[in-house]
């Protein structure tokens, strides 16, 4: 056992090195060196979503005096929840499941600071995904090792035959080894995820089940996202890690499992956390930092601004002394990505036995994702238990500006019935459906230029899952890792020390992938000038 970010941690290294998870090249990013605590330092951190939580932890734990401002009655951002009255009964509701992968160090590290086993997590079975008409595939037998990841999922894949190898281009699936964070980011810049996919000539069936699923977990049509961040996602949770692509899902609502707990955690080391709280307007002078909100000042030393890409927009607007010209065209540049719905529907019959937590679907019209929260979330099961019904959430993402949601409400509803005709012979006894606009989009805009984590000014810094990051993290860990870097950012200005930050590896995990490339091209040039001096004959 050692020390991990204010935290003890067991290894599961057998050759005598600490590693936060299974994966033995998993790599560490040293933090900055300095003092161990800082000495009459304060900061004030805008918002309470894992990025601002795991800013004002890094802070916090180092000896800042922090106080946390969030708009919301609750924590957790886009990961929270809050009760909701169902016929007699009230019961949390949140924005979905999150599936809490093995990769997810700094995020996983967050939560251990409450929670030191985790035991507010489970693992999934599997996930597995299913095309209309077609192929169903699962990950629960695919091994976690690369390269035996990789070819255990093409050999045992139905939606990737074996024939279809032929169609691949090679040095185009070789460029999803031959990575390198943060120049790969840069490589794709014009490039969507689309793209990437058409370049491969995947069949069709692999393309959707095993690639697609990834640009839509950002919420994002293929064709707008960025080609760069799928080849990192492709690289971080399949041919990267050995952590293997199943994952954990929260055991409790949001709230009650992770952030209460965390926030006692926080309470404990001195942390003042207003809820309900909304900034309003940053302004700096040499003397500090001043936070407006709803009429009350906040004066510190620096801080941290943590909130979705709508709000710090707002807030930049209205605080024009922050930072330069440039700096704040960037961040008015960035784009939110589509809308999304998920509905929750409370219904009196239950599925079949052995239906999967989660089933991905693709053909299916706008259902993206069927939930059966009942079977993992413990206040959702207790419900069932007490009414003898299921708990079941359908989710549809990248939903376009023109979409009439009466029609695809009506539609999620069909397709549920496809999916699961036992349920339909019930009645619904509850439902709250929600449509949100409120995550950021990463496009394919140069990387360069999106904002990243350091500002024109060293007492603001940003965090969030849109700010740019060097490292190949996503969604959740993205917010994770930010914050963590936010307040390294701000601790070492200090002479203060921060923590590591581990990732998977940000080089070609197995050697000699460039190499193989390299050929593979040399053979393709050769064989098309054979090809060329042929016809000319």
């Amino acid at each position: 056992m050692r020390t991990f970010g204010g935290r003890r941690d067991r290894s599961d290294a057998v050759d005598g090195r600490w590693r936060p998870g299974r994966d033995r090249r998993a790599q560490r990013h040293p933090g900055p060196r300095g003092v161990p605590k800082a000495a009459g330092r304060s900061a004030v951190v805008v918002g309470g979503g894992i990025a601002g939580l795991a800013a004002a932890t890094e802070l916090a734990e180092r000896g800042v005096a922090v106080t946390l401002l969030e708009r919301e009655p609750q924590l957790g951002g886009r990961v929270s929840s809050w009760p909701v009255r169902v016929g007699e009964r009230t019961t949390p509701m949140s924005r979905g499941f999150h599936a809490f992968f093995r990769q997810y160090y700094q995020l996983r590290a967050l939560l251990r600071r409450a929670d030191p086993t985790l035991a507010a997590l489970r693992p999934v079975a599997d996930y597995p995904l299913v095309a209309k008409g077609g192929p169903r595939d699962s990950f629960a037998r695919v091994p976690r090792t690369p390269p035996f990841n990789l070819a255990g999922f093409v050999v045992g894949s139905p939606s990737f035959p074996l024939r279809a190898l032929a169609d691949v281009d090679l040095d185009a699936a070789l460029g999803l080894l031959d990575v390198r964070f943060p120049q790969t980011f840069n490589a794709y810049d014009g490039v969507s995820a689309a793209e990437v996919l058409d370049r491969l000539r995947f069949p069709d069936s692999a393309r959707h089940l095993a690639l697609e699923v990834f640009a839509r977990s950002f919420f994002a049509d293929p064709h707008d996202f960025s080609g760069g961040e799928l080849v990192a996602m492709f690289h971080t949770y399949f041919v990267g890690s050995a952590e293997g692509l199943l994952f954990d899902v929260c055991a409790d609502d949001f709230t009650t499992a992770l952030w209460e707990p965390l926030a006692g955690y926080l309470r404990g080391l001195g942390a003042e956390l207003r809820t309900g709280v909304s900034a309003d307007v940053v302004e700096t002078s040499p003397d500090g930092v001043v936070v407006t909100a709803g009429g009350e000042a906040f004066t510190a030393d620096a801080v941290v601004l943590a909130t979705d890409l709508g709000p710090l927009q707002r807030l930049l607007a209205a605080s024009p002394t922050l930072g330069d010209a440039a700096w704040r065209d960037s961040v008015a540049a960035q784009r939110r990505a589509p809308r999304f719905v998920v509905w929750r529907r409370w219904l009196s019959e239950r599925p079949v036995p052995g239906t999967p937590d989660f089933l991905g679907t693709s053909g299916f019209g706008p259902l993206d994702n069927v939930s059966m929260v009942h079977q993992f979330e413990a206040s959702a099961a207790h419900w069932a238990e007490q009414t003898g019904g299921s708990v079941v959430e359908l989710h549809a993402y990248a939903v376009g500006g023109d979409v009439d949601l009466g029609a695809l409400r009506a539609e999620l509803a069909q397709q549920q019935d496809v999916l699961h005709p036992e349920l339909a012979r019930g009645e619904c006894l509850g439902e709250q459906w929600l449509v949100r606009d409120d995550c950021g989009l990463v496009d394919t805009s140069p990387w360069r230029l999106r904002p990243g984590v350091v500002t024109p000014d060293p007492r603001v810094v940003l965090a969030g899952d849109t700010i740019r990051c060097d490292y190949p993290v996503a969604l959740m860990e993205r917010a994770a890792t930010t914050g963590v870097l936010a307040a390294r950012g701000l601790l070492s200005t200090w002479g203060v020390a921060g923590s590591d930050v581990w990732t998977a590896p940000t080089a070609p995990r197995l050697p000699g992938v460039p190499q193989l490339r390299r050929l593979v091209r040399s053979l393709q040039r050769t064989t098309a000038a054979g090809a060329t001096a042929g016809r000319e004959r």
